[in-house]
């Protein structure tokens, strides 16, 4: 599941071109340190539900909701630096004019119900939005709010089968493989998007953003997200 980002891109679109671009050593040794911290985040969780999947598939009940008990926390400390990597791109986009190439969403590299009807009104919005920047912004907005939502329902439904208290385990199990799917979705979404803001940011505005992802991944994953939020904002040169 982990190298889908190329297959998220049409050929010949902007941001293939992007994707394929060619980055100067500070951007590409910033992209690379915070795609490797997300992949080793993104590693870590994806390992600990997939023990949890086989102990279940194997007919094993009780060690699959005791491996399933730690899932939660492991989705989190994905998900929050993701949530935060995101509004980063957004209020920098905002604040600086940084107007990177973007194409919608597609339902079709989603799961679950709701994330599936959320980029298909992602993607009917993007064709009315008239300029670039709005339809960057949009489709930040969403994914964040995706993650977001992903999380939040991931340690609802993890938490309710750990504790053996599920009333639907069946339709929970296949929620949670589900969820597991589509935050590795918006993870290969918001990596091209990444690589694609890096390629139109200036060279002098590197170090500020940098610096400010970096805190992000490096946080504390248990860290209240509206605090942390709070720090995210960048101010005008």
């Amino acid at each position: 599941m982990r190298d889908r980002a190329p297959s998220l891109l049409s050929q010949c679109s902007p941001v293939q071109q992007d994707w394929s671009a060619w980055l100067p050593a500070a951007k590409a040794e910033a992209f690379d340190t915070c795609v490797r911290q997300l992949e080793l985040f993104y590693g870590m969780f994806s390992v600990s539900l997939n023990e949890a999947l086989e102990l279940r598939r194997i007919g094993k009940a009780v060690p699959s909701c005791r491996a399933i008990f730690l899932a939660p926390a492991l989705c989190a400390r994905l998900a929050l630096p993701l949530e935060a990597l995101l509004h980063t791109l957004g209020e920098h986009a905002k604040h600086f004019g940084v107007v990177p190439n973007t194409v919608p969403l597609d339902a079709a590299n989603f799961r679950g119900y709701r994330e599936q009807w959320t980029a298909r009104m992602s993607d009917l919005l993007s064709r009315v939005l008239l300029t670039q920047r709005s339809q960057f912004l949009h489709k930040i907005d969403t994914l964040e709010e995706m993650v977001l939502s992903i999380r939040r329902n991931f340690h609802e439904v993890a938490s309710d089968l750990g504790r053996g208290t599920s009333e639907e385990p069946t339709e929970d199990w296949r929620a949670i493989d589900n969820a597991h799917f589509d935050l590795n979705t918006c993870l290969r979404e918001s990596i091209v998007v990444l690589k694609s803001f890096l390629v139109v940011l200036p060279n002098e505005q590197l170090s500020r953003f940098q610096k400010t992802i970096n805190d992000h991944l490096l946080a504390r994953y248990d860290e209240d997200p509206a605090a942390r939020r709070r720090t995210v904002l960048i101010e005008r040169e």
